[in-house]
């Protein structure tokens, strides 16, 4: 059975919610970050010699990276779910935007993160470049979805499932005020609304606040 190796506040949560989304059986397995630390506690890092979430296992397979294993189970069991086709007009913002999630957003808020725990002085031109950067990929969000419902359009896609752990989650580790993306949190607003993702929350992380503002 495929198993959802889930770090507790991590990008596995992207897993969890669409597992949710398409209704396919599949086991659960909670991990808790040391309290101190905030790390992966040592038998979830020997699951994957990366040592990071997520992680899925299905049989023999051990399989990490998010947009892969996304990629794996839309292939095993989307039935055409959730993703579009070639031939749909909004096929190219499909894929730009689930690559943007972990190519530019993801990646911008990890490297602020880490350049924020050094303690630069605030003129520091890497600091204020990466912030610049950071926020012109909220900014870019913030005017697709004043324009759409969703990122790809006008349907619900992985491309939204892969972005939404930026979008909230991530904030637990690097804040982002979402004042200035008006759009941003009404399009929160509707993710948020989702049964699926709901019911994923609650199973992975019961209790976690949800930062959907």
């Amino acid at each position: 059975m495929l198993t959802v190796h889930h770090l507790g506040r991590s990008q596995s949560e992207r897993i969890v919610w669409l597992c949710e989304e398409l209704e396919i059986p599949y086991e659960l397995r909670r991990y808790a970050r040391d309290p101190v630390t905030m790390l992966a506690p040592a038998d979830y890092k020997a699951l994957h010699p990366i040592g990071t979430a997520p992680v899925i296992t299905d049989g023999d397979l051990v399989l990490a990276e998010s947009g892969a294993i996304v990629d794996y189970i839309m292939a095993k069991h989307g039935k055409g779910r959730l993703a579009l086709r070639p031939d749909d007009p909004d096929f190219a913002q499909f894929l730009y935007w689930f690559h943007f999630a972990n190519g530019t957003l993801q990646a911008g808020m990890g490297r602020l993160m880490i350049l924020n725990r050094l303690k630069l002085a605030e003129d520091n031109a890497m600091l204020l470049a990466t912030r610049a950067r950071v926020d012109r990929a909220f900014d870019l969000i913030d005017a697709r979805v004043r324009d759409a419902e969703y990122l790809a359009g006008s349907a619900f896609t992985t491309a939204d499932i892969m972005t939404g752990f930026s979008l909230t989650t991530m904030r637990y580790f690097q804040p982002y005020d979402l004042k200035r993306c008006p759009n941003v949190v009404k399009y929160l607003g509707r993710i948020g609304a989702r049964a699926a993702y709901r019911r994923a929350m609650e199973k992975g992380d019961p209790g976690m606040a949800l930062l959907l503002s």
